[in-house]
């Protein structure tokens, strides 16, 4: 099988591209390669491709996760298999590009060959599901096992999601026949097309029941609370997304469940500031410390480590505690802590201060003035 290509280079457009070029850029391409309009072999196939990039890039957070992580972002995105056109949203791009009244129906079994019926009497699978979890930077760092409570649609336990009363009946619809769907060719300057529409009077279902199950309402589903496993890896950032295959809603008649894509929220840190795998911190020291030098303790995402501050240190100047940063999404290695020292100046003095000060000072040969003192503390 062939390498996929970067998204980007499959529209044509840079990674700064903004959402009204990714558009236009979709908007030619979609007109030049849909099957329908273009009868070169492999017409398809580059209508489909240039679908899932623009499916991923025109949605700010599946963008932001494919500039990160690249194919490994898409795998998060499609899963494994890849892209299917059950994961296309935005049909409303394709009507605006085409213009429904001209291909007349419902838009996605005229460009996509019914690969989507428009009825609903078959195997129809369960809706994905969205989880925002909030963690701590912590969390982010050495990564987290953790539970959550998803409501989520789930079979109906007394119908068996048939929708229908135990014992009653389900007759097809005499309208479509059970097709659930009412279809109607028409002629273009481009050709034939067939125009499907939603059975008027079973609604998509191609079928009519009699008495609805009393627990669903002849729904098939109702919603339950699911407690579900989450495994957060070390080095997610805030906006990562987690796909959990099968765990969104259950599916309709027999049909496969959705999945579950837990969105990260990295909450901000009282003490530390993240910069990618790197993290930063502020400590004070003394005059004393920064002129004659110290060893002082400083808190780590773990625990606690010294670092020596040398005679002389000025404010402002960093230290690098290496490897006491984020862990690398990609399991190669890890950031580092930078430590910034802050010379705090002592607010209030007393006698004994004030003339050591004074002192100092004289010996380094500034004229000292009572109302001046403040200023003369603060180029020492």
């Amino acid at each position: 099988m062939a390498e996929k290509r970067d998204y980007y280079e499959v529209l044509g457009v840079g990674k700064n591209a903004t959402g009204d070029e990714i558009k236009k850029a979709y908007r030619n391409l979609a007109k030049k390669y849909h099957p329908d309009l273009n009868k070169a072999p492999d017409a398809e196939e580059k209508f489909k491709e240039l679908s899932e990039a623009y499916e991923v890039l025109i949605d700010p957070d599946k963008k932001a996760n494919y500039d990160r992580f690249g194919r490994a972002g898409a795998e998060s995105i499609f899963g494994r298999e890849g892209f299917r056109w059950s994961d296309f949203t935005h049909f409303s791009d394709i009507e605006d590009i085409f213009g429904r009244d001209f291909f007349g129906g419902d838009i996605f079994n005229v460009f996509f060959g019914g690969e989507r019926r428009t009825g609903r009497t078959g195997p129809t699978r369960g809706s994905d599901l969205r989880y925002d979890l909030k963690i701590t930077l912590e969390d982010a760092a050495f990564g987290l096992k953790t539970e959550i409570n998803v409501h989520r649609a789930g079979v109906c336990d007394l119908c068996n999601g048939s929708g229908a009363k135990p014992g009653t009946r389900i007759n097809t619809c005499p309208n479509c026949k059970g097709t659930s769907q009412e279809r109607r060719e028409r002629r273009t300057p481009f050709g034939q097309f067939v125009s499907i529409t939603t059975c008027s009077r079973c609604h998509g279902e191609g079928r009519i029941i009699e008495t609805p199950c009393p627990r669903c309402n002849g729904t098939g589903s109702i919603g339950r609370t699911t407690k579900i496993s989450v495994k957060i890896p070390s080095g997610v950032e805030s906006g990562s997304h987690l796909r959990i295959s099968g765990e969104g809603d259950s599916g309709i008649r027999g049909g496969p469940p959705g999945d579950l894509y837990v969105v990260i929220h990295v909450q901000p840190h009282e003490f530390f500031k993240r910069e990618g795998d790197n993290i930063f911190c502020e400590i004070p020291i003394t005059f004393s410390q920064a002129a004659l030098g110290d060893e002082v303790e400083v808190p780590t995402l773990k625990s606690r480590a010294r670092i020596k501050i040398p005679p002389g240190t000025q404010t402002g100047t960093v230290f690098r505690l290496k490897g006491e940063g984020i862990f690398r999404l990609n399991g190669r290695g890890r950031g580092d802590q930078n430590v910034i020292v802050r010379v705090k100046t002592p607010e209030k003095l007393n006698n004994e201060q004030r003339e050591l000060f004074e002192k100092l000072a004289k010996i380094g040969g500034w004229n000292v003035k009572k109302g001046i003192l403040g200023m003369i503390i603060g180029l020492i």
